[in-house]
């Protein structure tokens, strides 16, 4: 007797930054070409293969934003699927930043306080877990 074939889940590794200034932190809103288009989200993105998550997060940062950040610690990690795709998501503070961020590859940016999270619309990912969001950024 065969075991019914369970579909392989295919897993994607991602790294966000959590970047504070004046109590606020900064959100992009994703663009139009791309999946999850218009929703808010923390600056971030996949990690190549034979790079560490924190040098993913750098040069995500660089290309996404335009700075030189400094990556602190790794403040939270969790999972989430959209359907036959798993994503591992790792949230890491960024200490300092050289540069003023740019939208270079989001629609826009915004400073927004922490509580104002909850009134966007942001990937399900980060809703499910707003929470532990908000006690990873001290709030």
């Amino acid at each position: 007797m065969r075991k019914p074939r369970v579909k392989k889940i295919h897993w994607i590794p991602v790294v966000a930054g959590l970047l504070k200034k004046d109590k606020k932190i900064l959100v992009g809103q994703r663009p139009e070409n791309h999946s999850l288009a218009g929703l808010w989200e923390f600056p971030g993105g996949k990690i190549e293969i034979g790079e560490s998550p924190e040098q993913a997060l750098a040069r995500e940062l660089n290309e996404e934003l335009g700075i030189e950040a400094d990556i602190g610690q790794l403040k939270l990690a969790c999972t989430h699927s959209y359907g036959d795709v798993g994503i591992v998501i790792l949230f890491y503070e960024v200490n300092y930043w050289k540069g003023e961020p740019k939208a270079k590859h989001h629609l826009m940016l915004e400073w927004i306080y922490p509580q104002e999270l909850k009134l966007r619309p942001i990937p399900e990912a980060n809703k499910k877990i707003l929470g532990d969001i908000y006690k990873a950024l001290g709030v």
